[in-house]
């Protein structure tokens, strides 16, 4: 039994799609689980809670703009907020907080304790309700 040539596998239009496609496989793979991690909210209690303080610095970078909170006990808290454009459709700007402003953070805390983490779903600055997640509020 003779086997085929490797020329002539890579010779057919469907011999570059199989490998194209093998290609794509082996490098959408690795990155899919981070994504999957990252977007999702099973990290999160689903429990929601409430953190008061100060704001400490505000970031508007990708892929989620964050807020760094100091609570009234001195723990700084980081505050993931939507992806940009949905932070930007609740009306939070870079604008809307600035460091010492007083900020009210309502959303699921990371199930972790050890970590002072939170996805906010409303941030409440200066009188001003930002809902970044409203189908998921679950308080008013």
């Amino acid at each position: 039994m003779r086997l085929p040539e490797l020329t002539s596998i890579w010779s057919g239009s469907v011999g570059r799609r199989v490998v194209a496609m093998a290609l794509v496989v082996c490098v959408a793979l690795p990155l899919s689980h981070r994504a999957l991690a990252h977007h999702g909210w099973a990290w999160a209690e689903e429990e929601q809670s409430t953190i008061t303080g100060k704001i400490q610095s505000v970031s508007m970078s990708a892929p989620h703009p964050t807020v760094q909170v100091t609570d009234a006990a001195g723990a700084t808290w980081q505050i993931d907020l939507g992806n940009p454009s949905q932070t930007e459709r609740s009306g939070f700007t870079a604008e809307s907080g600035k460091t010492g402003d007083a900020i009210t953070v309502l959303g699921n805390r990371n199930r972790d304790r050890a970590r002072n983490h939170m996805k906010a779903v409303r941030i409440s600055v200066g009188g001003r309700n930002f809902d970044l997640y409203p189908e998921r509020i679950k308080s008013d």
